[in-house]
């Protein structure tokens, strides 16, 4: 089994906040600004791997957090 060094997590603006999901972890949280997601999604990712074995869920040990940001353009009109 080949062992994943990052979890993928996408971020979208929802009405009132931002919202973060991981896609290999049951992880999913929102801030009010998007300093606050990232800070969140970190604080969540890190409490769900606590104390368990990595190499069950698929990962390399510390792994990393790669986000995805979707944003409308500049100008855009809902």
């Amino acid at each position: 089994m080949v062992l994943q060094r990052t979890i993928k997590a996408q971020v979208k603006k929802g009405d009132k906040y931002y919202v973060a999901e991981c896609m290999e972890v049951a992880v999913v949280t929102q801030g009010d600004t998007l300093e606050e997601t990232l800070a969140n999604l970190q604080e969540a990712v890190a409490l769900h791997l606590e104390g368990e074995d990595l190499a069950e869920l698929g990962l390399m040990k510390d792994p990393i957090i790669l986000v995805t940001i979707e944003l409308e353009p500049a100008g855009a009109k809902a």
